[in-house]
C-alpha cells in the first residue's frame, strides 16, 4: 500500500513559522517529484513548492523567499519550512508524490491556519 501522511500543521499567528512534514511509504521515493499544494477556499489545489528527484526546486511566487522545501531520500520524507506566515497561507496543505509517468499519490492534508 502507498501511504502519504502529512503532519505539522496548526494555528499560528501572522509572522509566525511552521514546519510541515510528509512521510511516504510504498513507492520508490527517490524517483518521485514531491510537492506541497495548498487547498484554500476555492476548488483548486495550487502548487506551493516542489522538489524533483535531482533536488531542483520550484516555488509559487507568493512563497518564494519565505518557504523552503527539502527532502530526505533516506527517510522518505519531505519537509516545508514556512516563515513569515500570513492569513493568505491558510488552508489545507497536501503532499503529492508524482513519478511523472502517470502515477501520483496524495495525502489527506494538514490544516494550517494563520490568524491573529
Amino acid at each position: 500500500q502507498v501511504h502519504v501522511v502529512e503532519s505539522g500543521g496548526g494555528l499560528v499567528q501572522p509572522g509566525g513559522s511552521l514546519r510541515l512534514s510528509c512521510a511516504v511509504s510504498g513507492i520508490t521515493f527517490r524517483l518521485y517529484t514531491m510537492g506541497w499544494y495548498l487547498q484554500g477556499p476555492g476548488p483548486t489545489r495550487n502548487l506551493v513548492a516542489a522538489i524533483d528527484s535531482d533536488g531542483d526546486t520550484d516555488y509559487a511566487g507568493s512563497v518564494k523567499g519565505r518557504f523552503i522545501i527539502s527532502r530526505d531520500n533516506d527517510k522518505n520524507t519531505m519537509d516545508l519550512e514556512m516563515k513569515d506566515l500570513t492569513p493568505d497561507d491558510t488552508g489545507v496543505y497536501l503532499c503529492n508524490a508524482d513519478d511523472r509517468t502517470g502515477r501520483d499519490f496524495w495525502g489527506q492534508g494538514t490544516q494550517v491556519t494563520v490568524s491573529s
